[in-house]
């Protein structure tokens, strides 16, 4: 393993400062995938500052929502009440990824901020642009058949991983940053970048800017959420495709429609143009499948993945019975 300083701080100024004044400093919370880089070699800070000790792990409710603190630990999230009870989408999608002893050390933070889990990234001796810009991506003709379909590029095809990040951005969450610059918001949707020409950047932050609390927003209809995933075992396993929904049907109409996206994208993919088609249609099965298959035009199977395109529709269409089947027996 390569050599590192390791630091540990206590208050959110501090470790902004000990990251943003050394370019070879990274922050540590759960490790569940920080370790993972520096094991196998493609992480190498030359300081690791350990933010565990900051008091940003509260999950606190107000004005009709939830703020989840940076370092709010993923069982603990799920575990909650309020994000039970207002949020089961989320409460879903955190206890379906990885097992019960990474959920209880992985943070949303670190959550939101983990690296993608494709093969060629993690082997150093493969090409791939995400970890050397110009090498060029393996993936493309190689071994691809969990790899994205909707969001790629020719330089870079790799799958996003999070399900909670699925969730949240289904749910219009946004991202609370602290940096050297001060604090910012930025919406999740936005906190994920498509690779383009730069698939090696893959969020709006900069060097030492700290995720303090991730805000999920009032919404009524979210109490009736679903999400679903599709994977090859039913326990730690990766999305093949998966499918936060959020819907409410009035006089037998979809009067509102929000649906995320995993396991098929680079990024927590917003299926706009699902949503588009699913208001002011019928809540049936034919409404659904319409949305679907809409919201797939736009795929680019490569390959081993090209089943993909299919199964996100059939995700979508079976997530979508569940939310409305959901909102029926809690009237």
């Amino acid at each position: 393993m390569h050599p590192f300083a390791y630091t540990r701080v206590s208050d959110v100024a501090t470790a902004v400062e000990e990251v943003a004044s050394d370019p070879g400093s990274e922050f540590l919370a759960g490790g569940t995938t920080e370790v993972d880089m520096l094991r196998v070699g493609v992480a190498r800070p030359r300081r690791v500052v350990d933010i565990n000790a900051l008091p940003i792990s509260r999950i606190e409710e107000g004005d009709g929502g939830v703020r989840l603190g940076g370092l709010a630990r993923m069982s603990d999230v799920a575990a909650h009440p309020v994000v039970r009870e207002r949020y089961p989408v989320l409460a879903q999608a955190l206890e379906k990824g990885a097992s019960p002893q990474l959920r209880n050390m992985a943070t949303i933070g670190g959550n939101l901020m983990q690296r993608v889990r494709c093969a060629y990234f993690r082997d150093g001796g493969a090409a791939c642009n995400k970890r050397v810009p110009g090498s060029g991506c393996a993936a493309v003709g190689g071994v691809n058949r969990g790899h994205a379909v909707l969001g790629t590029s020719e330089h870079c095809i790799a799958a996003h991983p999070s399900d909670a990040a699925v969730a949240l951005t289904a749910l219009d969450a946004v991202v609370r940053l602290r940096g050297p610059d001060g604090e910012r918001s930025v919406p999740v949707d936005d906190f994920f970048l498509l690779p383009g020409d730069t698939p090696e950047r893959e969020h709006p932050v900069g060097h030492g800017e700290l995720i303090t609390a991730v805000d999920v927003p009032p919404v009524p209809a979210a109490r009736t959420s679903v999400y679903l995933k599709v994977r090859d075992r039913e326990s730690y396993e990766f999305a093949l495709a998966s499918a936060a929904v959020v819907l409410r049907v009035e006089d037998g109409m979809v009067a509102e429609a929000r649906i995320g996206l995993g396991g098929v994208a680079t990024k927590p993919w917003r299926a706009r143009e699902a949503e588009g088609a699913l208001v002011g249609a019928p809540a049936e099965g034919a409404s659904y499948e319409l949305a679907a298959v809409r919201e797939m035009q736009g795929a680019v199977p490569r390959g081993m993945n090209a089943f993909k395109v299919e199964l996100a529709e059939r995700t979508v269409v079976r997530a979508l019975h569940m939310a409305a089947e959901r909102q029926g027996g809690a009237r």
